[in-house]
């Protein structure tokens, strides 16, 4: 009897040894897209891959094969319907091959299909991003995608998170003022709300207010920046993972920080093995030593003074930093920040209470009134990870420190409510999803973790 399987349930059943379900199987029928075809006349061999699992299937065919002549021209990228014998192949190069009985062509392809067997360059596959996640790094970078998705989900759900979807239309902005402008077609672009629209930079400010009903709340969602940048950190649209928790200060941001990212590194090294691997193989050698680094390591706290002297004597001397100009006071470069988490600390750090200066309004004030109760945890490889910090609950100091920033007060009232209607120490974090992404994976753009990167200058799709 032929049985449908996918290949993820032949390699499942083959990994984790399960004999009942091995025993079972002897033809079976597969549905894919053909990675390679080879045929030296006698035999040839299909590389299949059907999408639910990483690798692919080997097919091996004859020459009595019916259609033999018509499967030998399949070109690679056609979608192909194939029957045949389940054979384990312990002492192989692969666990098991299918002997095929029967091909049938789903789906033709032109030969002016544009991924070959070459390697091609991410700069290239940017350019034809409808057809990259067929690619082998692609497949694996969006299937890794999928389950980190996964693991925020789980690791906030287990803890009794309130899952909060805010709004990604505002009238206020939390992070600044690069942000997207939304008009109608109406002669007065602002006529549809009967004021400003913008498209939201961050959820932090509407979770907030959802914290103060649940406890424990996040937001998981797209997020928007006009920043005109062409770095490789920086795109128009990308998703924010940003947890709010109630009667909580510095401490316990600190601590949700750390096990949300040790939670999400062991999820992703479980649930996903196999392209975990193929980063470390084809991206970055480093990447699985430095991550079970991160697990093995105890999160340090540093102070942003301590880390400033730090810096001036690593100049004096004579580390070659691009950025000489070491001051309290600045906003610490990728450079600095990697210094301080590979050279001095060698593992994970939060570097913690920054000037109020170059941190957001919404920041609590520390009781020196130089500084506020933020952190930015650092990491080897990367630099900066996430950005967090305990939110200031006092009416009086927000206020003040809203009114110092130039914000229009009458947008930001419902906000301050927060404060006098029951309000309480709350604190939060926010983690670039992408930015995730790119330290689980190796990946050095964050156009290469997008599935469609909205970038300065660039929408093509």
């Amino acid at each position: 009897m032929v049985e449908f399987k996918t290949i993820r349930e032949l390699y499942e059943a083959v990994n984790y040894g399960d004999q009942l379900m091995l025993d079972s199987i002897d033809e079976v029928e597969l549905e894919g897209w053909i990675r390679t075809n080879r045929d030296n006349g006698s035999i040839g061999f299909i590389e299949l891959n059907d999408g639910t699992y990483f690798k692919n299937i080997q097919l091996v065919y004859n020459n009595e094969l019916p259609n033999h002549d018509e499967v030998s021209h399949y070109l690679s990228g056609a979608a192909i319907n194939v029957k045949g014998k389940f054979i384990l192949t312990p002492n192989g190069k692969q666990p098991f091959e299918i002997q095929v009985t029967s091909v049938e062509l789903e789906g033709d392809v032109d030969p002016s299909y544009p991924l070959q067997k070459k390697r091609h360059s991410f700069e290239y596959l940017r350019e034809i991003a409808h057809l990259r996640p067929r690619t082998n790094t692609f497949n694996a970078v969006f299937r890794l995608r999928s389950v980190l998705s996964m693991a925020i989900h789980e690791f906030f759900q287990n803890q009794g998170f309130v899952y909060v979807h805010t709004p990604l239309l505002t009238g206020i902005s939390c992070e600044g003022d690069d942000m997207f402008r939304v008009v109608t077609g109406d002669k007065d672009p602002d006529a549809y709300f009967c004021k400003k629209c913008l498209l939201s930079g961050s959820g932090q400010i509407h979770v907030e207010a959802y914290a103060m009903a649940f406890r424990d709340v996040y937001t998981f969602g797209p997020t928007f920046r006009s920043e005109k940048s062409n770095t490789r950190s920086h795109a128009s649209e990308f998703w924010m993972i940003e947890p709010e928790i109630a009667f909580a200060d510095l401490e316990d941001d600190m601590s949700l920080i750390e096990d949300c990212v040790t939670y999400c590194i062991e999820y992703c090294l479980e649930n996903a093995p196999e392209e975990m691997k193929f980063f470390n193989d084809r991206i970055d050698r480093t990447l699985l030593e430095r991550l079970n680094h991160v697990l093995n390591t105890p999160f340090r706290r540093m102070e942003y003074t301590e880390a400033i002297n730090i810096l001036k004597e690593a100049i004096k001397n004579g580390h070659p930093f691009q950025e000489k100009k070491i001051e309290w006071g600045m906003d610490l470069q990728s450079e600095h920040e990697r210094y301080i988490s590979e050279v001095v600390v060698k593992g994970p750090v939060f570097l913690i209470n920054y000037p109020k200066e170059i941190k957001s309004f919404y920041m609590r004030e520390n009781d020196d009134g130089k500084t506020v109760a933020a952190c930015d945890l650092l990491v080897p490889g990367v630099g900066e990870l996430v950005g967090g910090s305990q939110r200031e609950e006092r009416y009086d100091i927000l206020e003040r420190k809203m009114k110092e920033s130039g914000l229009p007060m009458e947008k930001y009232q419902w906000y301050l409510d927060l404060r006098r209607y029951g309000g309480c120490k709350h604190a939060g974090f926010g983690i670039g999803f992408e930015r995730l992404m790119m330290y689980l994976t190796g990946i050095e753009n964050i156009r290469d973790v997008e599935p469609f990167p909205r970038t300065y200058g660039s929408m093509d799709y």
